[in-house]
């Protein structure tokens, strides 16, 4: 059986100080809730208060992005080491890295790597924009995707890892995938690419989960389906409605 794994992703959302008192309210609430690994990904410089306010908690904490370097000329970049001391996992190919600075499947599958070889755990994103969904290019689409982040890996770093299947069309438009689809996509191309890549003992064991709109009002119909493993939420991982979100997936 997998674990249940709902990471918040903050964007670029709430300072340190609005990070801090934030969690402050919940944290308690959500140290409780058992069965369920759960992460928050606060902006980078709010990751070494949230760190210290959280630790000894079950608390995941997660960067946002990081650089594939372990150092050098890279302004503005932060480098896998840099985010050991704070943090468990980071997200990876975020559909917002790859739309306004130009990632590419090469160098999230480089990141990949420098995470996994600095202990942390990606978190790597993947998913179709409305027009490749509409025309029926998904499949092939992320599919590619996958092969691509996941290029000269082997099945056992490939099980660190985590996947968040995110269809663009449903990233803050309130816009929800069915279970039905995000279950079949997750499932049938996420899964079966895995499945192709590693064989079946790595697809079974790897954690995919769903993005695009979860709420408390969805996530327990969503975390339901077999094949959804848990939620990268967005916009309501910065309400405190974010632990009725995790406790109704419980």
């Amino acid at each position: 059986m997998r674990t249940l794994f709902i990471a918040g992703n903050w964007k670029m959302n709430k300072t340190a100080a609005e990070a801090v008192a934030f969690l402050s309210e919940i944290k308690d609430e959500l140290n409780a809730i058992e069965g369920i690994d759960i992460a928050v990904c606060p902006p980078a410089l709010a990751i070494p208060a949230v760190a210290d306010l959280l630790k000894g908690s079950k608390i995941g904490i997660g960067a946002q992005n990081m650089y594939f370097e372990e150092n050098g000329a890279y302004t503005g970049e932060l480098a896998p080491n840099m985010l050991v001391p704070f943090c468990n996992y980071v997200i990876l190919g975020h559909s917002e890295r790859r739309q306004y600075f130009g990632e590419t499947d090469e160098g999230v599958n480089k990141k990949i790597k420098a995470a996994l070889a600095h202990g942390l755990t990606p978190i790597v994103c993947c998913g179709e924009s409305l027009e490749q969904n509409q025309a029926g290019e998904t499949h092939d689409f992320v599919s590619g995707q996958i092969k691509g982040a996941f290029a000269n890996m082997t099945g056992a770093e490939a099980t660190k890892c985590v996947i968040a299947y995110e269809p663009i069309w449903a990233i803050g438009t309130g816009l929800t995938a069915t279970v039905e689809q995000a279950g079949g996509i997750i499932g049938n191309t996420v899964r079966a690419t895995i499945k192709e890549i590693f064989g079946d003992d790595v697809a079974q064991k790897i954690r995919i989960q769903y993005g695009g709109s979860v709420s408390e009002k969805n996530s327990a119909e969503l975390m339901a389906h077999p094949d959804i493993d848990g939620a990268l939420v967005g916009g309501a991982s910065l309400k405190a409605a974010f632990v009725d979100l995790i406790k109704n997936a419980q």
